[in-house]
């Protein structure tokens, strides 16, 4: 009987050592990183149209070969298609796409073109979802959203959305930001490995595409050059040049990745941490501004709630904050980021955020400042641990 029992025990503990030794993986429990690659246009949909060649075969020769380099070199990685042939697929099709995925990363691949055909406008740009900053902006996004005037029924979906009426563009005014730093970090290493490629700058933006918007992952469009521009058409028609511009995003995917793998295990042990913390029962209360100051003493890291985005500062009462009253902001790579709540207690903070921020702000998240300056969340908390 003992010696049944003994047996039994070793089974259980060869089973559970691995699952409980903190940083054991085992190929079951690894997450496979899925990265979503839009070829745009398509199909009837040729896009901007050079002298020898049409965009559409532009974006899918770069993107079937970006696709292949990921698959080749990560095998962690699962790479999806919005297209890998010459077919149309609407705008909205192609976000469906990325979100039935539930993928972790959408880029979306086009070239660029000028109304002049002028041989002095060349370069690459990539951008992320945004309030434009300029016409040129503007008109990029435009170009990339009228492709949804081809699709039937293109005024329900998109409830009346116009992509050649500038005041359509004003709903990209005040952005939830939940993937806004990822996007732009992403967009700063492409537009850093072109630059390596030895391909003009022309730097990273932000404007209104709908496809963007749809999405629910950091995600970024790319203007691979102008197709307008007869030397940049030959380049990028050519076999070298598609292999080029697809090396150095790939290039910049794996900086990403690099670099990504350490916030994702962040955010994870935010959410770890965060759940056996709220044991407490007292309800939520709004911060004060006295209460604040009294809370910031000791230098300890505060908990605020960051709820929305805007190109500008915001009057004091707008809409946009839907009655969360009082609001901060900083500013943070060009943008404005409305914060709510200040607390040196990640609890409180925490309970606020469900009682009272989650039901008007989705995608609503807690970060957290130190001395004024902004530090990662997962630091934070285990501070606050200590602190208790």
């Amino acid at each position: 009987m003992n010696t049944v029992r003994l047996y039994i025990l070793a089974t259980f503990v060869s089973v559970l050592i691995p699952i409980m030794i903190p940083g054991h993986a085992t190929a079951a429990s690894q997450k496979t990183f899925t990265v979503v690659i839009d070829a745009g246009h398509g199909g009837h949909d040729p896009g901007a149209i050079g002298r020898r060649g049409k965009e559409k075969n532009i974006n899918l020769k770069v993107a079937l070969k970006l696709g292949r380099l990921i698959e080749k070199n990560c095998k962690d990685t699962k790479v999806v298609y919005t297209r890998d042939k010459d077919v149309f697929i609407p705008l909205h099709r192609r976000a469906e796409i990325a979100n039935d995925a539930k993928a972790d990363l959408f880029i979306s691949i086009h070239t660029n073109s000028t109304a002049s055909r002028s041989n002095a406008v060349n370069g690459t740009e990539t951008y992320t979802l945004g309030l434009h900053r300029t016409e040129e902006n503007l008109e990029v996004a435009k170009k990339e959203n009228a492709v949804i005037l081809i699709e039937d029924d293109y005024k329900q979906r998109y409830a009346g959305f116009n992509p050649n009426s500038s005041e359509s563009y004003i709903i990209f005014e005040f952005m939830q930001d939940k993937n806004m730093a990822q996007s732009v970090n992403l967009a700063t290493m492409i537009q850093h490995r072109f630059k390596q490629g030895k391909r003009v700058d022309k730097g990273v933006h932000q404007a209104g595409f709908l496809v963007l918007r749809a999405t629910s992952m950091p995600g970024v469009l790319i203007e691979l050059g102008y197709i307008t521009n007869a030397k940049e058409e030959t380049y990028l028609l050519s076999e070298t040049g598609s292999a080029g511009m697809a090396e150095c995003i790939y290039k910049a995917f794996l900086d990403y990745r690099n670099g990504h793998q350490s916030d994702n295990t962040d955010i994870e042990n935010r959410e770890m941490v965060a759940e056996p913390e709220t044991v407490e029962t007292a309800a939520a209360t709004e911060p004060t501004e006295k209460a604040d100051k009294a809370r910031n003493t000791n230098d300890r890291p505060v908990f605020k709630i960051q709820i929305l985005t805007s190109g500008k500062v915001l009057a004091k009462g707008n809409r946009a904050f839907k009655g969360l009253s009082p609001v901060d902001y900083y500013k943070e790579n060009g943008l404005v980021k409305y914060t709510y709540g200040a607390d040196t207690d990640y609890n409180r903070i925490l309970r606020l955020k469900r009682n009272k921020v989650d039901a008007k702000f989705k995608d609503a998240f807690i970060i957290a400042f130190k001395s004024g300056k902004k530090m990662n969340v997962s630091q934070a908390i285990k501070e606050f641990k200590r602190n208790k």
